[in-house]
């Protein structure tokens, strides 16, 4: 079996990639020309050229292949150019999706985000039939994954597009080249950039685990059903305080309003922006999102797939280790 994976250059595809190896399946990789391919160096992989938005570069990637993982999305909280999350999450997705039925692909994983899920204002764990709307979204990366989630939904139900849809909460682990959002935040603290914190909360989930979740989801899940693939419910000043106690750091104790925050986000996207420089570590999409606790239940995961995740301390220490290492 050839199992076409897309993001396998980035965090979650690569893991993807790795356990796909692991059990015997052929996998072929679709990689933008300029990417860094180091997270798939070494592998047993065939390489082909592509990128999403251009579709007709879709075809001979899906030629052939009896399974599609698509991982790949551009994870940004902040770009200088909007657009180019939709032309990625949302029109990129359609383009490929639609090449996969050209091609006749049986079977397909999408990877969505719990991004695109309700969130409960009590802080209770959000599950896959939580309401939500778009304007619930927030940001530009959350509202395109939203629209790409849609684009799946209406290719199932219109044109029988076989897929699965997968909701990977907060992943960490080990090769987070780029890094994420999440993985800066980590490699911050660790290094001790990271004094105090705003009240909020993470699921925390191993990216191996989610890894492992895509191929369950690909074996037993429903097509046109989605699975939140998360782990542990944790608030942010307990995050912090585990990675301070791995390093041996003292944990930041000083609990910031959240308000006090927003100007000092504006100044860093205006220098950012003035710039070209890199997406600032406070956002101010970001600052909006951590008003609610973002946790989640993977109940029918666990019941429906066999989904399991290992606790998120675990998770912690490997991906401590891995920054470790990387710097």
């Amino acid at each position: 079996m050839t199992a076409l994976v897309t993001g396998a250059s980035g965090f979650v595809g690569s893991a993807v990639v790795r356990q796909l190896l692991a059990r015997g399946d052929a996998v072929r990789v679709l990689v933008r020309p300029a990417s860094d391919r180091s997270n798939v160096q070494g592998l047993a992989v065939e390489v082909v050229a592509g990128d999403l938005r251009a579709p007709a570069t879709l075809a001979a990637a899906c030629a052939g292949c009896s399974a599609l993982y698509h991982v790949a999305a551009d994870y940004r909280l902040w770009t200088r150019d909007p657009r180019e999350l939709y032309a990625s999450n949302v029109d990129g997705t359609r383009h490929l999706m639609r090449a996969a039925l050209r091609a006749g692909v049986p079977r397909i994983v999408y990877t969505s985000s719990v991004a695109t899920l309700g969130l409960h204002a009590d802080g209770s764990p959000s599950h896959e039939d939580s309401p939500v709307t778009i304007d619930n979204m927030i940001g530009h990366y959350k509202r395109s994954k939203f629209l790409a989630e849609r684009v799946v939904d209406e290719l199932v139900a219109r044109e029988s597009l076989p897929a699965v849809i997968v909701n990977p909460s907060t992943p960490i682990g080990p090769h987070d080249v780029k890094p994420t959002p999440t993985g800066r935040m980590i490699r911050d603290a660790a290094a001790g950039k990271i004094p105090a914190y705003v009240d909020t909360g993470l699921n925390i989930v191993h990216v191996e685990d989610v890894a492992r979740g895509h191929l369950l989801a690909f074996d037993v899940g429903r097509v046109g059903r989605r699975y939140i693939l998360g782990g542990e419910d944790m608030a942010l000043r307990d995050i912090l305080a585990a990675i301070a106690q791995l390093v041996g750091r003292r944990p930041p104790t000083i609990r910031v309003p959240r308000p006090v925050l927003y100007p000092v986000a504006m100044v860093a996207e205006a220098w950012a922006w003035a710039t070209h420089g890199a997406e600032p570590q406070v956002t101010l999409d970001g600052l909006r999102m951590s008003r609610k606790k973002m946790f989640f239940d993977s109940a029918r995961a666990q019941q429906e797939l066999g989904y399991a995740a290992r606790p998120a301390l675990a998770a912690i220490a490997d991906a401590v280790r891995w920054f470790q290492r990387a710097l």
